[in-house]
């Protein structure tokens, strides 16, 4: 018997709790934002082999990765305010700071988790490759 319970499977509250994924498309290849919510985000980026990331930084979003396939060149700047390379294949992860500039790049087809705080529109990209210099824009 469904008594509108949010913990028996079917009733109107676990319902409204399921998440669409949607897909963004980007230059450097897509990304799957799986969760968007006021305290945390959730994706899946897809990088293409040789295609890299915006050289960038956030003023409020914190992030970490999980690398699933491929192989990746992590530009992650350090404490010190010094820029280190690093690469990461499979089952690898790293913290990417509030402030720290950064930048992925696809050694050879990438996907990767990653989750954050939820300001998904907060870029302030340096360095970017398709012309985005300057700008939130996908």
């Amino acid at each position: 018997m469904n008594t509108g319970d949010a913990r028996q499977p079917g009733s109107p509250a676990q319902a409204s709790d399921q998440a669409q994924a949607r897909i963004v498309e980007k230059p450097w290849g897509h990304e799957r934002i799986w969760a968007a919510t006021d305290r945390y985000a959730g994706k899946v980026l897809v990088i293409e082999a040789g295609r890299r990331l915006s050289f960038q930084y956030h003023l409020r979003k914190e992030e970490s990765i999980l690398v699933v396939s491929g192989r990746l060149r992590l530009h992650l700047e350090d404490a010190a305010g010094t820029v280190r390379i690093e690469e990461l294949g499979p089952g690898e992860a790293r913290h990417v700071p509030v402030g720290r500039r950064h930048r992925f790049e696809a050694i050879e087809r990438t996907e990767l988790f990653e989750v954050s705080s939820p300001e998904l529109d907060d870029v302030v990209r340096v360095e970017d490759d398709f012309g985005r210099e300057g700008t939130s824009a996908p």
